[in-house]
C-alpha cells in the first residue's frame, strides 16, 4: 500500500491509499479519483514527505508523552519536532461535508429502485411515457449521460463517498 498527498485543481489537500502506483494511475484514468471536498476529478500528487522507517517509531515510542524531545542541533540546524497527540486526516468541516453527503445518498438510496446498468434504458422509457415514472438510480457511461441530457432528460449524479473509493 502507498500513500500519496494529492491536491485537486481548485487546490483542495487531501490523501488517499493506493495499492500501488500503478492502481493510483488507473484509478485516476477511470476518473475514480476524486477531491473529497468539491468533487473536482482533476487530482494531482503533490509533493510529499518520505515516511520515516523504523528508528523514528522505535524513537516515537520510547519518548514520554509529558516532555519534548531534547537533542543536541547546531544553531543553523533545523529543530526536528515530534507530534504526540493524534492528528485528523480530515478536518471537521470536511467530516461535515461527508456527513451531508452520506445522508444525501441514505435518502437516495432509500426513495429509489436500483436499476443497474439499465439506467439510461429505463431513463430513456419514463421520459417517452413507456414506463411508470418513479426515482431510479443505477450505472450509466459518460456517453449514455451525455445522450440523456442533450435529450433534455433530467438526471442527476448520486454523489460517492470517497470512503467508497477505497
Amino acid at each position: 500500500m502507498i500513500l500519496y498527498r494529492l491536491c485537486c485543481a481548485r487546490e483542495h489537500d487531501f490523501e488517499s491509499w493506493f495499492r500501488d502506483s500503478a492502481a493510483y494511475d488507473e484509478q485516476r484514468a477511470r476518473g475514480l479519483v476524486t477531491c473529497p471536498v468539491c468533487g473536482s476529478p482533476e487530482v494531482e500528487k503533490a509533493l510529499m514527505a518520505p515516511a520515516l522507517g523504523r528508528a523514528a517509531r522505535k524513537y516515537a515510542a520510547e519518548v514520554s508523552t509529558d516532555e519534548a524531545p531534547v537533542a543536541p542541533v547546531a544553531a543553523s540546524a533545523p529543530v526536528p519536532a515530534l507530534v504526540t497527540q493524534p492528528v485528523a486526516l480530515v478536518s471537521e468541516k470536511e467530516q461535515q461535508l461527508r456527513a451531508m453527503l452520506r445522508a444525501v445518498r441514505a435518502h437516495v438510496v432509500a426513495n429509489s429502485v436500483d436499476v443497474g446498468d439499465e439506467f439510461a434504458a429505463r431513463a430513456r422509457r419514463m421520459h417517452e411515457g413507456d414506463e411508470e415514472k418513479r426515482a431510479i438510480r443505477g450505472a450509466a457511461t459518460p456517453d449514455e449521460v451525455r445522450a440523456l441530457i442533450e435529450d433534455e432528460i433530467e438526471v442527476l449524479p448520486l454523489p460517492v463517498l470517497p470512503d467508497e473509493r477505497n
